[in-house]
């Protein structure tokens, strides 16, 4: 297990709440998220995998039901962004979840400033659109092309009174943007640049193996500087690091996207080098 897996669990194992049951308040926003106006094959339905929220395993919980997803399909519509385009801007009024059928999305919000404060990367079989007081939280934003499902919150509210088992697994899934807030934070909390890009990933190949895609080698993409945003250093600072981790032993590039993992035991060192030196 990596000191990704050691310091948040794996990507789908805990709870918000860090205990057994959804705490009031995360539930309070999920169904204000619902309730706000009062595969990759587009045609099956929405394919959200559903999180083991209460397991200390590494089970990764189940995607839906055919019927489950026959009963989003029919009112949900497929959507396209292109890279760089936005999906919805942080305090527009919700009016949509989406679930991500192929793509990557980043979550984020502006600061004053103007630059982008990103809070998460999320990735295919993810529902994004977590709202409060009928606003969302984050603006979201195509890293690369994507297709999403979205679907209205009115609708989603109707179809989640009449099924709630259907109920408790969208509001599972929408606990991931949650948690992966969590997770950003304790990753902030590192000093040293190292730490933050062998945490950062670590915390992609945990994705990877979550969506049982090929481990050992971490596919990065988004740019440089998203990931300069996302770990709070410079894009420079990113591209010293990655250097730093290749000439220790730990890393190697297939080309710019692709980082293979040969050697875990130094890329741990090395995390635990940097963090122990703060």
């Amino acid at each position: 297990m990596s000191i990704y897996e050691r310091t948040f669990g794996t990507a789908t194992s805990a709870s918000p709440s860090g205990g057994s049951a959804l705490s009031c308040t995360y539930r309070r926003m999920i169904m204000n998220t619902i309730d706000s106006n009062n595969s990759t094959d587009p045609r099956s339905g929405p394919t959200i995998m559903v999180p083991a929220l209460w397991s200390s395993g590494e089970n990764s919980g189940r995607p839906l039901t055919a019927e489950e997803q026959a009963l989003l399909a029919v009112i949900s519509t497929v959507v396209r962004f292109k890279s760089g385009e936005r999906i919805y801007a942080e305090a527009d009024r919700t009016n949509a979840v989406f679930n991500i059928i192929t793509g990557v999305v980043k979550s984020y919000r502006t600061l004053p400033d103007g630059r982008q404060h990103i809070v998460g990367f999320l990735f295919a079989g993810d529902l994004i659109g977590l709202a409060q007081n009928g606003l969302y939280v984050n603006s979201a934003e195509a890293v690369t092309a994507a297709t999403l499902y979205r679907i209205p919150t009115a609708a989603l509210q109707a179809r989640l009174r009449n099924y709630p088992d259907l109920d408790f697994q969208v509001i599972s899934k929408l606990c991931h943007e949650l948690r992966e807030a969590q997770r950003h934070a304790v990753l902030l909390s590192e000093q040293h640049a190292i730490a933050k890009v062998g945490l950062f990933l670590q915390m992609l190949e945990t994705h990877q193996a979550a969506r049982a895609e090929s481990a050992g080698e971490v596919y990065l993409q988004m740019t440089r500087r998203d990931i300069a945003a996302y770990v709070a250093i410079t894009p420079e600072a990113v591209t010293r690091s990655l250097r730093d981790l290749g000439r220790r032993g730990a890393i190697a590039f297939r080309d710019r996207r692709h980082v293979q993992i040969i050697n875990r035991a130094r890329l741990e060192a090395a995390i635990s080098e940097t963090r122990a030196s703060r």
